[in-house]
């Protein structure tokens, strides 16, 4: 495990204490968790933007395959059940 040393505004810092103890959780452990909260959207966004340059360009053949997909189900629906 790493130490890291921040520096930050009083008003920041009392704050974030204010924030840690009305969640019953130590400061070090709030820096953790929004550490953690802030990486995860970056690798959601990193993984979002590499899937969407791999289709670029492909929209039409995934709309195809869209209505592909959902025609059947939409085509099962509306006729009724012989079983019935």
């Amino acid at each position: 495990m790493s130490a890291l040393t921040v520096r930050l505004s009083d008003d920041k810092h009392r704050r974030l204490k204010l924030l840690a103890k009305s969640r019953g959780t130590p400061l070090n452990r709030l820096i953790d968790d929004m550490a953690t909260a802030m990486l995860a959207e970056f690798d959601a966004e990193t993984r979002f933007r590499l899937r969407a340059a791999r289709g670029a360009g492909q929209e039409a053949l995934g709309l195809q395959l869209l209505q592909k997909a959902i025609s059947p189900a939409t085509s099962q629906a509306a006729t009724p059940s012989s079983s019935a």
